[in-house]
């Protein structure tokens, strides 16, 4: 009695359509995980200046209530803030990715809950900023842009250090100038932010201990105490007239002992970009150098270098 037997292959013409489908597939598949995405909302002002820099601002759909540069970013849609996000405005922007700081843990909780396609991006440090705008970048398919974003960034901060580090550094203390009254105590630029490590490269020493927090809150004392050589206060509240700084300076007239005040080396620094870590930081540390070592804008690299962050 014969046994009969199946082959187990299949007809060739049918393991070709096979093949085909599954190599249709994953192409679907590759295209639906990799596709660049197009509706993005931004969760910060350094965020959202980082998406313009990369000229994919017509991908964002939403920013927050404190994003206001570019002017572009200013009509569009706000979320809210990170404390109070408003998720009702996420899910009526549809976005395909909502790009967060790592500190945001609000914000990144409800992004989990909503199952909103995330990027959690650090902004704590100068290295931390530009490994943001990479990865940025590369996650809306602009990776040469955002490589020629991070690599004008490098020149320029370079071009201040070849030019600042054989300096003596001066002692600097930087106030956040959420008062106008400087009798009060104030909260100040610690070592562990990035605003110090502008501060360092601009030729300043910051008065502050390794031991303080990143922003601590300090007294008149420690002030008379420290006496710095020069003062900075920065913040929406130090965009001052000629007169408002005046006023300002009489305040801090009331510690005639301090170096700041006897020397005539208060400073303030009210631009809309000055507290922000983003793509504009050049102008913040060209800001600080100004202030710090003014000699040096007599010197024609400085002043070609300053024209460069306008």
């Amino acid at each position: 009695m014969k046994t009969q037997t199946y082959s187990s292959k299949l007809p060739l013409y049918k393991f070709v359509t096979f093949h085909f489908i599954i190599q249709a597939l994953c192409i679907l598949i590759f295209q639906r995980v990799h596709a660049s995405p197009q509706r993005v909302i931004s969760t910060s002002p350094a965020i959202t200046e980082i998406l313009f820099a990369l000229s994919v601002g017509n991908k964002v759909v939403g920013v927050t209530d404190f994003c206001s540069y570019p002017k572009e970013a200013c009509i569009l849609p706000s979320i809210g803030g990170p404390l109070n996000p408003s998720t009702e405005t996420w899910i009526s922007l549809k976005p395909d990715l909502i790009i967060i700081q790592e500190d945001s843990e609000i914000i990144q909780k409800h992004a989990n809950i909503f199952k909103i396609p995330s990027l959690t991006v650090s902004v704590s440090s100068l290295k931390n900023i530009l490994i943001s705008i990479q990865s940025i970048a590369d996650s809306l398919g602009v990776s040469e842009i955002g490589r020629q974003v991070t690599d004008e960034i490098k020149i320029k901060i370079n071009n201040y250090r070849i030019q600042l580090n054989q300096l003596k550094p001066r002692q600097v203390l930087i106030l956040l100038s959420d008062t106008n009254d400087p009798s009060r105590d104030l909260y100040a630029v610690g070592r562990g932010t990035f605003l110090n490590e502008l501060l360092a490269i601009a030729g300043g020493e910051n008065v502050l201990p390794h031991t303080m927090a990143k922003y601590p809150k300090i007294s008149k004392e420690f002030i008379i105490a420290k006496s710095p050589e020069i003062i900075i206060e920065i913040g929406p509240k130090s965009n001052l007239s000629n007169e408002g700084i005046l006023v300002r300076k009489q305040a801090w007239g009331k510690y005639p002992t301090l170096s700041a005040v006897k020397n005539d080396r208060l400073y303030f620094i009210g631009a809309d970009y000055i507290l922000i870590p983003g793509p504009r930081l050049v102008n913040i540390l060209d800001d600080l150098t100004r202030n710090i070592h003014p000699e040096l804008f007599s010197k024609q690299l400085i002043k070609n270098q300053a024209a460069v962050t306008q």
